[in-house]
């Protein structure tokens, strides 16, 4: 036999898609199982064409689902990174916007109760990565996870059935604190000294200014995505930062964790255009971001890092709060983030004294794309 094969699942969950395993289908030996995901993926070729990924940190992705380990949780979840053109599997981070193709995973796998009369479902997932539980309310019809609806998610140029997802305490999933080394750290580098934020929240991100690169924090992926001395300078900032935070012993040990943490450059307000040539006005904004992951700009914003962004603009002393707007001091706000492709709009909740953060919430949709066997070569 040239193949052998592994059962698995597509889901397109937000911005993201990636390759859904039951545990139980999968081989216990670690090494075959990232074998699995790597030729599943097709980490060895930049392009992935000999894959299911697409070349992108975004389609990259692997999750895997088992049975509940901790109290009122429906299932457990590992999420997983994989590389484009290296074998890397990784699997220190999680991805904010697959969370949702998780529920609909439960849903459509049987593995939660529902009654032909629901319209709604919850969804209580243990997510391994960050040991945090996260619920998801999943729209249904005839008891599978509805996908047609009429809300339009930024990224997305079809409507849905919306997902509400809420991630409950959110804060020091990989350091143990939200904020674990000051809301205000400086950065020195070979070219000059940065202001800059370390936040563990969902996924741990870097954030500094637009404005200290000459930026406005606006520009097109693709005039950005060329400018190799600005990915340096921002991957040398995200390995001294992952230091500094206690990530990694040093930054030799911080380069082969490439997935987290990640890092963002943050600006105020000010109307621009997106990719597609969509105007977005200064006023329907609190913020305006773009990230890289992968050591590539992101096509738009991952989802682990709009609820950390959104979270980080309420904090005070933080590099995201000195640039949003309209932060009214209230525990709980909706916080608009302007994106490469859009506005995402994100639920925060902070602690009665507004020291950490409570709740995150965002709401996406969700499609299963194909379900059958993943052929994978013998080696």
């Amino acid at each position: 036999m040239s193949q052998f094969s592994v059962r698995c699942v597509v889901y397109r969950g937000g911005t993201s898609r990636g390759l859904f395993f039951h545990e139980r289908d999968l081989p216990t030996n670690k090494e075959l199982q990232h074998r699995i995901f790597l030729e599943g993926i097709d980490a060895y070729n930049p392009s992935q064409i000999n894959g299911l990924g697409s070349g992108t940190s975004h389609t990259s992705k692997v999750m895997v689902i088992s049975e509940p380990s901790v109290k009122d949780a429906d299932i457990d979840y590992t999420f997983y990174q994989i590389g484009i053109g290296e074998a890397v599997v990784d699997d220190e981070g999680t991805c904010g916007n697959l969370m949702a193709a998780i529920g609909a995973f439960a849903v459509d796998e049987g593995l939660v109760q529902t009654n032909q009369e629901d319209d709604f479902v919850t969804v209580s997932a243990f997510n391994k990565n960050i040991n945090k539980i996260i619920n998801m309310c999943i729209p249904l019809s005839n008891c599978k996870a509805r996908v047609t609806g009429n809300y339009l998610m930024p990224g997305i140029v079809t409507p849905g059935g919306k997902i509400i997802v809420n991630i409950l305490s959110p804060g020091g999933g990989k350091t143990g604190k939200t904020i674990p080394i000051g809301p205000g750290t400086t950065v020195t580098t070979q070219k000059r000294n940065y202001e800059t934020s370390f936040v563990d929240i969902v996924n741990p991100f870097v954030y500094v200014a637009a404005s200290d690169f000459g930026l406005l924090g606006s520009e097109l992926n693709s005039v950005l995505a060329t400018d190799k001395e600005l990915l340096s300078e921002l991957e040398d900032i995200r390995l001294k930062m992952a230091v500094g935070a206690g990530m990694a012993k040093n930054e030799e040990e911080a380069r082969n964790i490439p997935s987290i943490p990640k890092i963002a450059i943050v600006a105020s307000p000010h109307d621009y255009e997106t990719s597609a040539g969509k105007q977005i006005k200064a006023d329907e904004i609190d913020i305006v971001a773009k990230m890289v992951s992968m050591k590539k700009f992101h096509r738009t914003f991952a989802g682990s890092g709009l609820y950390n962004l959104a979270a980080t603009a309420l904090l005070e002393g933080t590099v995201p709060n000195q640039f949003a707007t309209n932060m009214d001091g209230s525990v709980e706000q909706l916080i608009r983030i302007g994106h490469p492709e859009g506005i995402a709009e994100v639920r925060v909740a902070l602690t009665e004294d507004q020291a950490d953060v409570a709740t995150v919430g965002l709401d996406r949709t969700a499609r299963r794309i194909l379900k059958g066997d993943l052929y994978i070569p013998e080696r």
